[in-house]
């Protein structure tokens, strides 16, 4: 079977098409070289599979004979990815929603404020006074 159809009927991808192009873009490593779409996969293959940032792993212990439902996937497939791939990509999310939740827009007057703080502090003699004439 190709790599690409395997992907899909083992509901890696939503589409073929997706699939190939992943394939394409070099996402996709069977036995630790990246492949063409039209590879065939055979049972003991590794496959790392790079999607949203992780890197899966599996390997392959079955050919389905078309798309399979998501019980059924442990059948043809053994996973193998470690634990720390999705630790990373947790903290990752962390990161990226600290400061600011998605779609709230510019800084604010006093976001602007902190910021230009932070940037005018002395490194050695610690922040930067400020009196009426400018800074000391």
């Amino acid at each position: 079977m190709r790599i690409d159809k395997y992907l899909w009927s083992t509901r890696y991808y939503k589409t073929r098409n997706i699939a190939t192009e992943a394939c394409k873009k070099g996402h996709i490593r069977i036995n630790e070289q990246v492949v063409k779409p039209s590879r065939e996969v055979y049972p003991t293959d590794k496959i790392v599979v790079r999607k949203n940032q992780i890197k899966y792993q599996f390997t392959v212990l079955d050919i389905p004979p078309s798309r399979v439902g998501a019980k059924l996937v442990d059948i043809y497939r053994k996973d193998t990815t470690p634990k720390e791939a999705f630790e990373h990509n947790e903290l990752l999310q962390y990161s990226k929603d600290y400061y600011r939740k998605k779609g709230m827009g510019r800084p604010t007057k006093k976001d602007r404020r902190d910021i230009t703080d932070y940037l005018e502090e002395d490194p050695v003699d610690g922040p930067v006074k400020k009196t009426d004439e400018g800074t000391e």
